[in-house]
């Protein structure tokens, strides 16, 4: 096979598209790269525009230099840290400023490490927990503490065998509430997760009023309890747009912290971060030696091999942006979220949960609707799909699941002019379910894509899923 087509060739009358893709066997034949290119190219054309996808909290937008950095990291193994040690190096400059950032007691010797999202850091550090919990002597099955949240802690109760206790949502409450926590725990209560911007408002829980609720239990009963602090989303904004809201490692409770670097942290998708307040809290037994890549060197990930471009990407914007630049950029997004809250409360049927208000939560806009609407959330939800808007629509989680909600996350690069847009295109949506109101008004269910043949726990999972939650 020649190595391209010749100039009088034309790609589309090429076998391989005349008769369309492999999709059910390997294929036996070669075909030209651009062939096999073009092919992939088109059928993600169905896929969405990301930046209009408002459920996902990932990034969606980068600078150039940014991606030439990770084209030029495609091929480093961030693990191999004796063939690539500057790569390595600057994981270790990231570990150190983020403690820095997070105001560890002593960031120039934190232990930390990057993981491929925010995740895998969560469950680095619940592991963490409990490795601390049974070294302390801990018996039987052991537990943590958190109020609604997101499907990783779910999964690291089940994965790792500990007992997830889970605060219901009482009266108006959209959060946990630290009046809440100490009834859920006990001797085998491994630590305290509060979500530093919770999934499906937005709104940041008390990580403070938490940890004075702990330390109020430890001196009635003797129990010393540890704050892991899941800050996925706003671990990568209070710092820069509410300062002074403690919540971190200026809490002596709080034992660790994981973020999510392709999040709010701008770096492109397949980064996270897990940090320590101090060596003695990440058991020695979680950290691994290994010598077969060619030198000795300690990991303790739950992936082995992963590309480094992400955490290069990370370090650049570090230093790119600074302080100051964070600051600019995320106020930015506050910025917008704000404008598109004022102009959904403007809107008429709407109850806004969170308004983008930086001390209160990420820069997201979550709402619900007023009683008396003419539609539900769900057919405003897929109105807005076909003007290209992924606007999730989802139940809230236990003891509010009759009630639904509305989220938007506002990253960077979602301008005041998007967010305009936006509001026209909900302000065309209401008004086309007014004149053409469905005969049959959407489920979550069918908003999503799926059938009522699904079970409820089935059901409830798509819609996660679907909503950016899971």
């Amino acid at each position: 096979m020649p190595d391209r087509p010749t100039e009088s060739d034309d790609l589309f009358a090429q076998p391989p598209l005349e008769s369309g893709a492999p999709k059910t066997t390997f294929p036996e034949s070669e075909m030209f790269p651009q062939a096999a290119y073009q092919i992939v190219h088109d059928e993600l054309l169905i896929d969405g525009v990301s930046r209009m996808n408002l459920a996902t909290f990932c990034t969606t937008w980068v600078d150039d230099e940014a991606r030439r950095l990770m084209n030029e990291s495609l091929d480093k193994n961030i693990v191999d840290k004796d063939e690539y040690p500057q790569t390595a190096e600057l994981e270790r400059r990231c570990v150190r400023m983020l403690a820095d950032l997070w105001h560890a007691p002593g960031p120039a010797g934190a232990m930390g490490t990057s993981t491929t999202g925010s995740s895998e850091a969560a469950m680095l550090g619940g592991l963490a927990a409990k490795f601390r919990w049974r070294k302390g002597g801990g018996r039987g099955i052991p537990n943590f503490v958190c109020g609604p949240v997101q499907v990783c802690w779910e999964k690291f109760a089940r994965y790792f065998d500990v007992d997830i206790r889970q605060i219901p949502l009482r009266g108006d409450r959209l959060t946990m509430h630290p009046d809440d926590v100490a009834a859920h725990c006990d001797e085998n209560t491994i630590m305290v997760v509060p979500t530093f911007g919770q999934t499906f408002t937005g709104l940041f829980e008390d990580v403070a009023g938490v940890s004075r609720a702990l330390d109020e239990l430890q001196a009635r009963t003797g129990l010393d309890i540890p704050l892991h602090v899941d800050a996925a989303s706003g671990g990568f904004l209070a710092p820069f747009t509410a300062p002074d809201l403690v919540w971190d490692f200026r809490l002596p409770r709080v034992r660790s912290i994981n973020a999510s670097g392709h999040k709010t942290g701008l770096a492109p998708l397949g980064v996270g971060w897990a940090i320590w307040r101090e060596a003695a809290d990440l058991p020695a037994e979680l950290v691994f030696d290994v010598d077969y890549l060619g030198g000795d060197m300690a990991t303790f990930n739950l992936n082995f091999s992963r590309p480094g471009g992400q955490v290069v990407t990370s370090y650049y914007e570090f230093i790119r942006l600074g302080r100051v630049g964070y600051a600019r950029v995320q106020s930015a997004a506050y910025a917008a979220a704000r404008r598109l809250a004022a102009g959904i409360a403007e809107l008429g049927p709407f109850e806004l949960m969170h308004d983008g208000d930086p001390l209160h939560g990420i820069a997201a806009v979550s709402w619900t609707l007023r009683a008396g609407a003419t539609f539900n959330l769900y057919d405003l939800s897929d109105r807005l799909r076909t003007r290209g808007w992924l606007v999730a629509a989802y139940p809230l989680p236990a003891d509010r699941q009759d009630e639904t909600v509305m989220r938007v996350l506002v990253r960077h690069g979602f301008s005041h002019d998007m967010a305009d847009l936006l509001l026209a295109d909900l302000r065309r949506a209401m008004d086309q379910i007014d004149r053409h109101p469905p005969s049959v008004s959407l489920t979550r269910q069918e908003a999503g894509g799926f059938t009522h043949s699904a079970t409820p726990a089935v059901a409830t999972a798509q819609v996660r899923r679907a909503a950016g939650i899971d």
